[in-house]
């Protein structure tokens, strides 16, 4: 399949060119009275992201994100600007194109609730005419890699969120898209479900070549999949590069939280990590995200009484918000 793109068509895989995506609203204003304004959505949103890329696509609550992976869908039309995905026009050609792309809704099942995981399979084996061999192989695939084996025969709504969340991103890859969009696929789940998806994520790129799109809050997901991310905010792109550089614009800090055999005085923490909060045996230090915590996990380790430690990631929020400061002031 590869053999029919161009160079141009592998790195402009998606490419949106001054996308805007208006909506009119409207609210009452008083007795038989409303008011109608437009809330842009996506303010003129350009970028190309290349076939086989895996890239971040981040930021606050209402920064247009959701708008842009339903545009890429085909599920709304753009008021402005042009999008192609593979070459193809997802408002004009969106039944096209649901064959090659798959798509998975943290907050929203494509399963069917009050059916056994299986039959959701079965249906989508006929909706999207896969052939009975390529889709056995796939479902064979997908259950050993998923872990999804005992949850077969288990309706749907039995289903914890991780169980779901597994079970819809194996049903979004049954017809070997070429992309996948992920809008906050880690949601609610806890450590280990988190590991077994970012895991088989990593692997279903690296072994298929499947261009993904990943939208999330957690850095983590960004920080152990990603080379790239994009910042979104009030629709526009406000940052496009390595999660570091973003760090580094954005002068974000992670946060290492020791716990003590004892009640120590603040830790002596080698520049630039300091010791921002002292409670009892517990020490908050804060260090530059762009930077490894391994050094200074291993000087405190040698040095103090160690009980245990974590590493808590910047709030993307804050991250923004800081990025904001420096443009105002610069």
């Amino acid at each position: 399949m590869d053999g029919h793109f161009t160079e141009r068509d592998r790195s402009h895989f998606i490419e949106l060119d001054r996308v805007e995506k208006v909506f009119d609203v409207r609210r009452k204003t008083g007795f038989m009275r409303r008011e109608r304004r437009q809330v842009r959505a996506v303010d003129s949103l350009s970028f190309t992201v290349a076939r086989g890329e895996m890239v971040g696509y981040i930021g606050p609550n209402g920064a247009g994100k959701s708008t842009t992976i339903k545009m890429l869908t085909g599920i709304l039309t753009p008021t402005g600007g042009r999008l192609r995905v593979a070459g193809i026009d997802p408002q004009r050609e969106r039944t096209r194109l649901a064959h090659r792309i798959g798509v998975v809704f943290g907050q929203r099942t494509t399963l069917w609730w009050d059916l056994p995981l299986i039959d959701s399979y079965r249906l989508m084996h006929r909706m999207y005419r896969i052939p009975g061999a390529r889709y056995r192989r796939n479902l064979d695939r997908l259950v050993e890699l998923l872990d999804l084996g005992a949850l077969l025969d288990v309706p749907v709504r039995q289903l914890s969120l991780g169980q779901r969340m597994r079970g819809d991103i194996a049903a979004a890859l049954l017809h070997d898209p070429e992309v996948l969009y992920l809008d906050e696929p880690t949601i609610g789940l806890d450590v280990v479900s988190k590991a077994k998806v970012r895991a088989f994520l990593r692997d279903l790129n690296a072994e298929r070549g499947t261009t993904v799109l990943l939208t999330t809050h957690d850095l983590q997901d960004i920080e152990q999949l990603c080379s790239r991310v994009m910042v979104i905010d009030h629709g526009r792109l406000m940052y496009d590069g390595p999660l570091a550089g973003l760090h580094e614009a954005g002068e974000s800090e992670r946060t290492l939280v020791v716990d003590l055999e004892r009640e120590l005085p603040p830790i002596d923490a080698p520049a630039p990590a300091r010791v921002v909060r002292v409670e009892g045996p517990r020490q908050w230090l804060a260090f530059p995200a762009s930077e490894s915590a391994a050094a200074l996990v291993g000087r405190i380790a040698a040095e103090y009484p160690l009980v245990d430690l974590s590493v808590r990631e910047p709030d993307i929020e804050a991250v923004i918000a800081r990025m904001y400061e420096e443009r105002a002031t610069a």
